[in-house]
């Protein structure tokens, strides 16, 4: 992050150079029929001199990010697309999903479909069932040790030599029995690690449990509600993937109203679609994956603002897909990219650290 920041710096020194061959202008995001209210930066009290230059040197320099959005106090107020990339156009959102996951498990559990996050997984998955490396602790595996990624599996996507690498998985023809029959190697809730296969697990508790695929499930409880309807499920994965193991396909102006959503602790326009207690719940940290804050498929992840430590609640997606949430400020900011498997991914968190949070002006 501290590298990122370095580098944006550099960006808004170039751009004070090239001030006088300035090209953007700043626009009020449009109102549409969408559900969202528009309102100016100035309105919600936020310099705009940082996003001139920032987006000035994006103009002049190769770059991957696809979309910006920043929300504050409930109104958007900035909406950029770059390159050929526009507000209809849906996005990959890769492990940005397993965020939405969270949600999802949320509303399951509020309708009654799931009983508890305490349940063990065999309360809803009885088939498939381990056939190799049987270990005793595979009864105590839990919902809340797939959402913490702490099932003590041997699966780490994040280290190539891991038996449950997600790559690996791709491969194989049953993702699932595979998954269970992973060794383990710690004990349940102890340590976490990246593991995708424990969310498409806990996707396959909530569409058992309440008998839709989770497609259906997703738009009847979530996104009808929440006024989206251009979206898509798929995969990268040249073979034939589980309807479980699907990302999501989502508009930047859609994923925000995701951003808002946990902002307003499952509130949209008075409508409570995942209850108060959930989203506190999923979004507070209960474990660490690589000395960072992990909750429910969320992270809590450490920024600056007027020299104080700040916390804000994020969800990431490999290439750049981002939401950042920061309550005390209400201000929420989604970004897309296509820099897959490259650090050029984390470009927005300088962005967010070096130009949002430092062009807030707060009250004294």
């Amino acid at each position: 992050m501290i590298k990122n920041a370095l580098f944006l710096a550099l960006f808004l020194t170039k751009s004070i150079v090239l001030s006088a061959q300035a090209t953007y202008t700043y626009t009020l995001p449009p109102k549409l029929e969408d559900g969202w209210a528009t309102q100016s930066l100035a309105s919600q009290k936020i310099d705009s001199t940082r996003f001139h230059l920032f987006f000035n040197q994006l103009e002049t320099s190769k770059h991957k990010m696809h979309s910006m959005l920043v929300i504050k106090n409930n109104q958007l107020v900035l909406e950029e697309y770059f390159g050929k990339n526009n507000r209809s156009q849906q996005h990959d959102l890769r492990s940005t999903t397993k965020s939405i996951t969270a949600i999802l498990m949320g509303i399951a559990i509020d309708k009654g479909f799931v009983e508890n996050v305490n349940d063990s997984l065999s309360k809803y998955i009885e088939q498939p069932v381990p056939k190799k490396n049987l270990d005793p602790r595979k009864d105590a595996i839990t919902i809340k040790h797939l959402l913490t990624m702490s099932t003590g599996f041997d699966c780490n996507d994040w280290d190539p030599k891991s038996k449950g690498q997600e790559d690996k998985i791709y491969r194989k023809s049953n993702w699932l029995q595979y998954f269970v029959d992973l060794p383990m190697i710690n004990t349940p809730g102890e340590v976490a690690t990246y593991c995708t296969m424990g969310q498409i697990m806990a996707v396959e508790i909530i569409s058992r449990a309440s008998g839709m695929p989770i497609d259906r499930f997703a738009d009847t409880y979530l996104f009808k509600p929440l006024g989206i309807d251009n979206l898509s499920w798929g995969h990268t994965s040249n073979k034939k993937v589980i309807t479980s193991g699907k990302r999501l396909y989502m508009t930047s102006r859609d994923l925000a109203k995701i951003g808002q959503l946990v902002l307003n602790e499952g509130n949209w326009k008075g409508n409570q679609l995942v209850s108060k207690n959930w989203i506190q719940e999923a979004t507070t940290p209960k474990t660490k994956i690589t000395g960072r804050d992990y909750g429910y498929l969320w992270w809590n992840l450490p920024f600056q603002l007027n020299n104080k430590k700040i916390t804000l609640k994020v969800a990431t997606g490999n290439g750049g897909q981002y939401i950042f949430i920061y309550p005390e400020e209400q201000l929420v900011m989604v970004f897309t990219g296509g820099a897959y498997n490259s650090p050029d991914s984390k470009l927005p968190f300088a962005v967010v650290q070096d130009v949002v949070l430092a062009s807030l002006e707060l009250e004294e």
